[in-house]
């Protein structure tokens, strides 16, 4: 069989425009205060807060479930004053729990005490605020029957990924992960994003990845896959990380504020609000998006430490959004040391340390800038131009050094953003 078609670029040109969105760990473990699914195997050393649990104690209590009504509203607000463009919701995670009332589980939101549909309300919050609607579904299901069950008896999670159920329970599965999937693309609307999990359990031909991409985009034509369904996808998905090597295409870092991807009150190593701005424009100067993780309580509500984060986000981008929003990867790492970004002839250049001095944009065609100035408020800046006296003297379009200034009361506590325009 051939596979499906990817997505067309006119129709993925909003990821390019957006650069920065939240991903939402939330489910039914989030009202104990653990990670979702990990702890129940025992826990990952990627994961330290992800305190190892007795099957039945992580299940115990999973449709006593019963956050503040209409709590999506809340976060998806909070992603939208910080400048994000669209959002990624745990529909399932591996630990089974359906967001969404499922005719394919009886292990749901519909039969938890809260009764009423959270991703609907999630979607309806995101277009409520001209958003990107993305779902994010994991392929393995530890709580379904026809699954291989983790057991008190495993003796590690590594163990565990050996077990295989009997062809027709496996049959039985993935008939109910197809009809799973097609209620999420046939239930909300246009999808724009699906945003898939836990295929390393599996092979392509296990899960049947062709005929379902082949199933997902005749449901939903203009969405984007990411890359972990075997075999395919739109967007290559790094994790926790910056990559070195620049992935071919669209690609996105996925990344937690603190060092649990689930609300787990006991982990307070969160990197700062200067990290967090500083980690999206080196992505966006490379050309990428950043994935940004929130943690939601049992009630639905956000920690603190994530809205203050949030917040300070937000008042950077209100500024200097434009430098991230709708651009392209930037200079060479040579060029400028700091992250940058490109839009048409506009070049937009990342201080996220104080320059004590002037600062030095190399490889640039000197006689084609035409201003430099300070993007969130406009202020024209001084700069001069070093070129060799060979090119000085010789070349009709000298290639040299943009030497700016910026004054110390125009430097931004997190990031100052220094806009060059040129010639085209």
């Amino acid at each position: 069989m051939t596979s499906a078609p990817d997505a067309a670029p006119t129709q993925a040109a909003w990821f390019d425009e957006a650069r920065f969105g939240m991903f939402v760990h939330w489910s039914a473990s989030s009202q104990q205060g653990v990670e979702l699914s990990w702890p129940m195997v025992g826990g990952i050393p990627a994961l330290p807060y992800g305190t190892p649990m007795a099957v039945d104690d992580y299940y115990r209590g999973a449709l006593d479930f019963d956050p503040k009504p209409d709590s999506p509203r809340a976060f998806v607000a909070a992603a939208k004053a910080a400048g994000m463009g669209y959002a990624v919701l745990t529909t399932k995670h591996h630990d089974g729990f359906s967001m969404f009332p499922s005719a394919f589980s009886d292990f749901s939101i519909a039969q938890a005490a809260y009764g009423r549909d959270i991703v609907r309300e999630y979607v309806d919050a995101l277009r409520a605020e001209d958003m990107r609607v993305g779902f994010y579904y994991s392929l393995s299901d530890w709580h379904q029957p026809d699954y291989p069950a983790y057991g008190a008896d495993e003796s590690s999670y590594l163990a565990y990924l050996g077990k295989r159920s009997e062809p027709e329970a496996w049959a039985r599965y993935v008939d109910i992960m197809f009809g799973q999937v097609r209620e999420l693309l046939t239930n909300y609307g246009q999808i724009d994003v699906l945003w898939f999990d836990g295929q390393w359990e599996r092979t392509a031909d296990e899960w049947k990845a062709t005929e379902l991409e082949q199933m997902i985009r005749e449901l939903q034509p203009g969405i984007l896959i990411n890359d972990r369904l075997p075999g395919g996808g739109d967007i290559t998905t790094p994790e926790q990380g910056v990559p070195d090597d620049v992935p071919t295409g669209r690609w996105e870092t996925c990344m937690t504020m603190n060092r649990t991807w689930g609300y787990c009150p006991a982990d307070h190593e969160y990197k700062s609000a200067h990290d967090l701005v500083h980690t999206l424009c080196e992505i966006a100067g490379k050309g990428g998006n950043l994935l940004l993780n929130v943690s939601p309580t049992g009630t639905g509500e956000l920690p603190p430490e994530q809205l203050e984060r949030l917040e300070v986000v937000g008042r950077w981008m209100r500024d200097h959004g434009e430098s991230i929003r709708g651009t392209t990867a930037g200079l060479e790492a040579w060029q400028f040391y700091g992250p940058s970004t490109r839009k048409g002839n506009r070049l937009f250049l990342h201080l996220p340390w104080r320059p004590y001095d002037s600062f030095r944009v190399r490889g640039i065609r000197l006689n084609a800038v035409q201003s430099v100035k300070h993007l969130a408020t406009g202020e024209a800046l001084e700069w001069t131009k070093r070129a060799t006296a060979q090119q000085e003297m010789f070349g009709r379009d000298p290639v040299g050094d943009l030497v700016i200034s910026v004054p110390e009361w125009l430097l931004d506590p997190v990031a100052t953003v220094v806009e060059v325009t040129l010639a085209d």
